[in-house]
């Protein structure tokens, strides 16, 4: 049984109101002992690291699943070694940082569970320069380091699932049936988007980590000024408006903590030349 299915199970257990396993015991869902699987993991209230690399892993594999990565190895190289230079200036520098650039002309980026980071095509397009891709990783990398995600499943995000679960159990159905079954209310929080809390409190840590690392802190708030000028009906930045706060609100949060805090960091790097021509070919094929 794999442990994306044990987590699952879990989730159920959670939703159900359910602590530790009480009034559980011998219940089974998809042939599953939930009441055991809940006592032995503690519903979804405290998940060990390598049990949310493999909860993480799902999920990417979830999201990329209609688009798929590019087919450029020098381009993923690239932006793995610019996320994971970011993610080691972080307090979980040891996680396995994945970082894939998804063939899609959505301007986007979103992260899983354990350290998986994924940018799109148009998001590279839009960006000027690798100050600005390390700012908007470094917000990526602030998800997984705060754990939102898993938080966002602690609070109940998956609502749909206990009733996903119980459809599948009495139709008498094996556990992966009953991942598969849970698939769409994965994909739901990520078309729905995290709490706007969230959302700024990695903007302002993704400052911080950028900065770290050595480039330009105000790589991220640049990005994001330049979202801004993208009208909001545009098809390319449908599904970022709609799991973010608008940019406006973004860089009026950011407008309190930037300040003269990062006068220090004025001089960082910012790497423009290295990033038009590491994603020359990307933007070569968009015109």
């Amino acid at each position: 049984m794999s442990m994306r299915t044990l987590l699952i199970a879990a989730c159920i257990v959670t939703l159900s109101g359910c602590q530790g396993g009480q009034g559980m015991e011998g219940m089974q869902i998809g042939g599953l002992d939930v009441g055991a699987l809940s006592k032995n993991l503690g519903g979804l209230r405290e998940i060990k690291e390598p049990e949310e690399i493999e909860m993480g892993q799902g999920v990417a594999e979830t999201l990329l699943g209609a688009s798929p990565v590019a087919p450029d190895p020098e381009l993923q190289r690239y932006v793995n070694a610019v996320g994971r230079w970011v993610a080691q200036q972080s307090e979980r520098p040891a996680l396995p940082w994945h970082f894939a650039v998804n063939d899609s002309d959505v301007v986007n980026a979103a992260a899983t569970p354990g350290g998986n980071i994924i940018v799109t095509k148009g998001m590279l397009r839009s960006l000027r320069n690798e100050a600005e891709l390390a700012g908007v990783l470094a917000h990526e990398v602030a998800h997984v380091v705060r754990k939102h995600h898993l938080k966002a499943i602690r609070k109940g995000a998956f609502v749909g699932l206990l009733a996903q679960g119980a459809q599948v159990a009495s139709s008498g159905s094996q556990s992966e049936e009953l991942v598969n079954a849970l698939v769409g209310p994965t994909k739901e929080l990520y078309a729905r988007g995290l709490d706007k809390s969230d959302e700024f409190e990695a903007d302002r840590m993704g400052i911080v980590l950028s900065a770290r690392a050595g480039y330009d802190a105000w790589g991220l708030p640049n990005a994001i000024q330049t979202l801004a000028t993208i009208k909001a009906d545009d098809n390319a930045v449908k599904l970022l408006f709609k799991t973010h706060p608008s940019p406006s609100s973004r860089l009026e949060q950011l407008s309190t903590v930037m300040g003269t805090s990062f006068d220090s960091y004025v001089n960082g790097a910012q790497n423009t030349d290295r990033y038009l021509r590491m994603t020359e070919r990307v933007r070569v094929a968009s015109r």
